[in-house]
């Protein structure tokens, strides 16, 4: 019976690091095909509306490629026939490439037997059907542009905002709609299809979910470069009992490997094409919903680092800050930072800095770089830092010798 590989806790951070893209050369203006290389290695971008630095999309593709044009991910999620990325529930909301959609058929199929995702959605069959009309004549549409244009008849369907808001949700969950993109104001534009995806998306069949399974499950380990049955299973938002069969699967198929992690108590999986580089000189910021660390269990075996977000937890009971971003250095998460982007006065407010207690002693200096970095993307002209958390005076310091 084979031996089963054991790979130490610096070997398996640094194999999900590379496996993440921070091995990739840097480009001096990121391209589409900069894009592309990156949302291979991230699989999927995780939507979320707080833009209180920057939404959460943008930033995955910053710590990887550096600064670029946002304008980047417009261009991806454009049109239907050239389009790379389609919004969707593939981690949780977020944008995935165009060719995962047959393999989400399943979980369409499974929301329409439902009736929704999270709430059941009331059967109106008036209501959907003029929706989908609507959205047919006119092309993409908000919620509130259809709940404006649509007739209220108080002896009709009573329609409001929200009855139409959970029937264009549940529209899209089940692919009778997609998402074309986003307005100004963040509002999702919802359209047919077939004006959103490419022809040849559209026209192929829907994996099984046996299948699907296995092809999420397969592209989780080849983010992941190395992780335990529920890392995989998360990245996608598989169930386990789902996810178990999937692996067996791949490890049969030679695919994946069984591996131990020192330290860690459940086996893991190596994905054959991952890297076991020597080295990671990274040096970034990290999105609170950055693969790297979004699933918190995972942070703290690999990194750790305990990591809860607190945009949710009153003022006067956060630890670390409202906006809390982990700074990566190398291979390890040596601080974390509670960032605000002061659009109005071109500042980025540091209110808190954080040193890890493993941080080196370059920590300070090297942060002050890489918010110098951000900064300068962001279009902000001047970095601010408060006098709160462990590594606030240092950083301080630093921050202040470079303007100098």
């Amino acid at each position: 019976m084979p031996t089963t590989q054991t790979l130490t806790l610096a070997q398996a951070r640094r194999i999900a690091l590379a496996a993440q893209g921070f091995l990739d050369p840097p480009h001096a203006v990121p391209t589409l095909r900069t894009f592309d290389r990156t949302l291979a290695r991230t699989g999927v971008l995780q939507v979320d509306s707080v833009n209180v630095l920057q939404r959460a999309h943008y930033m995955p593709l910053y710590s990887r490629m550096g600064a670029y044009d946002v304008d980047l991910l417009r261009r991806a999620g454009h049109g239907s026939k050239g389009r790379r990325v389609v919004e969707y529930w593939a981690h949780v909301q977020a944008y995935m490439p165009v060719e995962l959609w047959p393999a989400m058929r399943h979980r369409m199929d499974d929301y329409r037997a439902r009736r929704g995702k999270w709430f059941t959605v009331a059967e109106d069959d008036a209501l959907e059907t003029a929706l989908l009309a609507e959205i047919a004549e006119r092309g993409a549409s908000t919620a509130r542009e259809l709940d404006d244009g649509l007739p209220r008849k108080k002896d009709h369907w009573g329609w409001n905002w929200s009855r139409t808001r959970r029937m264009l949700d549940y529209l899209y969950m089940t692919g009778a709609l997609a998402i074309a993109g986003r307005n100004s104001q963040f509002e999702i534009r919802y359209d047919v299809p077939e004006r959103v995806l490419p022809a040849v998306v559209l026209e192929q069949p829907a994996l099984s979910a046996a299948d699907a399974h296995i092809e999420l499950v397969r592209r989780a380990a080849r983010s992941h470069g190395v992780g335990t049955a529920q890392d995989l299973a998360d990245y996608y938002r598989i169930r386990i009992g789902d996810a178990r069969p999937a692996i067996e699967a791949l490890v049969a198929a030679d695919e994946l490997e069984p591996v131990q992690v020192a330290g860690w108590q459940r086996p893991a999986y190596l994905h054959r094409e991952a890297r076991v580089p020597r080295r990671v000189r990274a040096r970034t910021l990290l999105s609170p919903f950055d693969p790297v660390v979004w699933e918190r269990a995972r942070a703290e075996a690999l990194f750790g680092f305990f990591y809860r977000i607190e945009i949710y937890t009153p003022a006067h009971q956060r630890v670390h800050g409202y906006y809390v971003l982990p700074f990566l250095l190398g291979d390890r998460i040596v601080g974390r930072v509670d960032l605000k982007a002061d659009r109005a006065t071109g500042r980025l407010l540091v209110q808190s800095a954080w040193a890890e207690p493993h941080a080196p002693a370059e920590t300070a200096a090297e942060l002050a770089a890489e918010l110098d970095r951000l900064a300068g993307w962001l279009g902000l002209g001047e970095i601010v830092v408060a006098p709160r958390g462990d590594l606030a005076p240092a950083l301080a310091a630093e921050v202040r010798g470079q303007a100098a």
